[in-house]
């Protein structure tokens, strides 16, 4: 007789077997699932872009638009350029060279002092 035939009134070794693995295999997927829809979010983490991924990656999550995660993962692997530095920099630079070049401003004259009363 087979090994994975059971007599009346034993345990199904075939079904406990079969149980373990299917519990093991939906708990590894699950955990392969959550790992690569967080890949666009380990992917942008240090980056300036980081909470647009973050959105798109949830809304992908709870919408089941996938178009979103694709999105974000796209836009975790490219590095946006940093524009505000470089253009603070020139407008310090230009606010520097007008103080610079500036004639000074005339002082406002001195207020007279109150008249003097008679008699005093």
């Amino acid at each position: 007789m087979p090994w994975f035939l059971t007599a009346p009134g034993e345990s199904d070794i075939l079904f406990t077997i079969t149980t373990i693995v299917l519990l093991l295999v939906v708990f590894g997927l699950g955990v392969v699932f959550f790992r690569l829809h967080s890949l666009p979010e380990r992917l942008g983490h240090k980056k300036l872009q980081f909470e647009i991924v973050a959105v798109l990656c949830l809304l992908s999550l709870f919408t089941h638009i996938h178009l979103f995660w694709v999105v974000a993962l796209l836009l975790a692997l490219v590095d946006l350029p940093d524009f505000q530095t470089p253009l603070r920099s020139m407008a310090e630079s230009l606010n520097r060279l007008a103080d610079d070049g500036k004639v000074e401003a005339p002082q406002p004259a001195p207020k007279p002092a109150p008249p003097a009363e008679p008699g005093a």
